[in-house]
Order: structure tokens, then sequence, then C-alpha cells
């Protein structure tokens, strides 16, 4: 019988802020708690909202990030419900997804109760402080702190190599797992049905070609140049549809793009859906996922497209990019809106290219969460195993 655990995941948001990140907690929490003992979820409060997961979610007093709403800062000092609670989980290993408040927290308690913290790297955090504080002096100050905070934990993962690497650049020294993303998608019986509401909801021709972008509204992930590229595909005056599904800061300056373009009448923002069925059927509509993002380590919105058998449009050489062989299981561009329209002007001329490469990354990169909480339990139980020898029986 499997050894059960008290496992706390932190992180800086969770639901109902939807990111990679929230996506990756929300599912390591869930499995771990079903199979694997209790989890628990730290995170700043969201005004308003109610927690309704089947795991427990402990919330801590917050107030908003500026230019990078609907993100928000934990002050968890400030809140003694929080740190009360906190206190009395008798946790075996506690595991931090951002470095910052919820990360801070993790440590706390990791120390205090002589146990194992891990600490994933999710995100290129450098470009984020880059955005925010524009001198980039400060931005490698921001980062090095960020080093700092890796430094002080017992073990490092990742999501996918490139992302090692990136940590690496950044100049972190130690060694690092690669503990890949999965997703939460399963493909229902009835999931024709379901697109077929959807074409009726969105008013989409049946064999119209549909593109799809799921993600952060954020000028990183090179949302901008999505637009471009479409605007040269419709200058060739090729019918198409085009979803945007998502929130951020650059939601506002995206539509006004759109409409500066002349593209309000292909291009459409749908703004944020938890509607998971809802969105299932946008990935499964959907011809080909664009998502140029150079700044992502590994999205797990490429594996929920793949889930779908939607083969996405990457930039060759981005961490985005991995596992992705170009016409086999996915499509690759170069980092211009050239050529990203050239690879899908290409690419819509063989509908058939296209549904073999999404029925290969099916098979390729879709990997459910439960056989990669599967996989971090076991890695879990060994950090204890090993932590305990040098910590605590002082072997």
């Amino acid at each position: 019988m499997d050894k059960k655990l008290v496992v706390g995941q932190f992180n800086d948001s969770f639901v109902p802020v939807m990111d990679g990140v929230t996506n990756v907690v929300k599912n390591y929490a869930y499995w771990l708690d079903k199979k694997y003992g209790e989890c628990y979820v730290a995170t700043p409060a969201y005004p308003g909202y109610g927690d309704r997961e089947d795991f427990p979610v402990l919330r801590y007093y917050s107030i908003p990030l500026k230019q990078r709403e609907p993100y928000r800062i934990g002050l968890d000092l400030l809140d003694i419900n929080f740190r009360s609670a906190i206190k009395s989980i008798p946790f075996d290993i506690v595991h931090a997804h951002c470095p910052f408040t919820s990360g801070a927290v993790a440590q706390q308690i990791a120390r205090k109760n002589n146990i194992p913290i891990v600490a994933t790297f999710h995100s290129k955090f450098y470009d984020d402080f880059k955005q925010v504080l524009k001198i980039d002096a400060f931005a490698k100050i921001c980062t090095r702190i960020v080093i700092d905070f890796f430094n002080r934990v017992d073990q490092v993962w990742t999501v996918s190599k490139g992302a090692a690497d990136t940590l690496h650049e950044y100049g972190y020294k130690g060694s690092i797992e690669v503990v890949s993303n999965g997703t939460d998608f399963v493909v229902p019986e009835n999931i024709n049905d379901i697109i077929k509401k959807t074409e009726q909801k969105l008013n989409i021709k049946e064999n119209e070609l549909v593109f799809l972008f799921v993600g952060q509204h954020i000028w990183q992930k090179n949302i901008k140049m999505i637009v471009e590229a479409l605007k040269l595909v419709d200058d060739r005056n090729i019918p198409f549809r085009m979803f945007f599904v998502g929130d951020g800061y650059a939601k506002e300056e995206l539509k006004e793009y759109v409409n500066e373009l002349g593209l309000d009448d292909k291009i459409t923002l749908l703004g944020k859906i938890l509607d998971r069925d809802y969105l299932r059927s946008l990935f499964a509509r959907a011809d080909l996922f664009l998502f140029p993002s150079v700044y992502d380590n590994a999205p797990i919105v490429i594996r929920e497209a793949a889930a779908v058998a939607t083969p996405s449009v990457v930039i060759a050489n981005s961490n985005a990019a991995e596992g992705i062989e170009d016409n086999v299981n996915g499509f690759l561009s170069e980092n211009t809106a050239q050529s990203y329209a050239n690879r899908i002007l290409e690419v819509t001329k063989d509908r058939d290219l296209i549904i073999r490469a999404g029925q290969r990354a099916k098979v390729t990169i879709y990997r459910n969460w439960e056989d990669i909480v599967d996989e971090v339990y076991q890695r879990y139980i060994e950090i204890i195993k090993t932590y305990n020898k040098l910590h605590v029986t002082g072997g």
C-alpha cells in the first residue's frame, strides 16, 4: 500500500486566475489528494471568489498587483488566521511553484518543521521583470533574487529541458530534475455534438478554417505577432476565424490593434473561459493552435491541443517547441510575422497534413495529469527518504 503523504502546494495565483502554473497546481493537488493522502493549496485570496475544489485551499490576505491584473500580491504576515491554520498542518513535504511570497511561506514551513521543500521553475522571470521595470539592470537584480531562492531549496524541478537551460543561463548552478506537464483533457464520446453547439454559438461554418490561441494576453507571449501574421493571411484572401481565449494586461490594446488592422470580423477575443467542456470544444474545433510564444517553458495548452488532435504552430528552437517535429506532430516557424503567416498559408493548403500532424501530436505530446502525478508522488517519496537520512536521522 502506498504511503500516505501530507503535501502543500504553494503558488502566488490560483483559480479563478487561470494560467499554466495554476493548472499545474490544481492538478497536482487534485490527484495527490485523491490517491496519495492529503494535499493543501496555499495561495493569495481573491476578492469575491469562494473555493469549490475537492481539496483544501488556504487563502491569505492580498492586494492587487499593478500592471499585472488579475494577479495579486499575497501578504501572509497580515493574516493571523492563515498563519495559524498553516502551522497546524503536519506536512511531510512542501512544493513551491513561485519564488515570491508563497515560496517564502513554503520555505519557512519547511525549515520550521524540518521537512524538504521542492521548487519548480515555471516562468521566465527575467522577461516579466523587464516588462514591468523597463530597466535591464533592475531586471537582472530581481532575477538574482529568484536564483537565491532556488539555491535554498532541497530539489529544483523544471517542466522541460529548455526551461532547465534557461534557469542555468540565469545563473543557477545546481542540479535540476525535469518533470513534464500534463493535461486534464479527455475527449468525450459526444465531442462532435459539443463542437456543433460551439459552432452554433460562435456562428462558425462547418468547414470554416479556425485558429485558436489560449493563454495570458500579455505581450511576452508574442500575441501581437499572431495578429500581424493573420493580417498577412487575410491579405491573401484566405477566409478564416481566429479566437483568443484568456485575459491579461494587454487584452484591451490587443482588441484595439485588431480593430486598427480591420480584422474585427475575423478575430474574436472571447475572454476568460472556465467551462472546461466549452474550452475543450474550441480546441477540438480549431484546425491549428497558434502559439508563437518564446516566453513559455512547457505550455500546457499545447498538450491540451494535442489531446484533441489539434496541432500547434510554434517558433523553432523555442522552449514551447520542445518535442515538436516539423510537419510530423506540429509545425515550426521563424520568429517573424511574415514567416508565421507563410507557415499558416503553406499548412492550410493541405488539410490532410493537418489531420495527420494532429493525430501524431495526440500520440507523442499528450500525457494525462494522473500519470504525471503518479511520477510526482514517487519523486516526493525519494526526496523525503533522502532528506530524512541527511537531516533527521543524522545519517
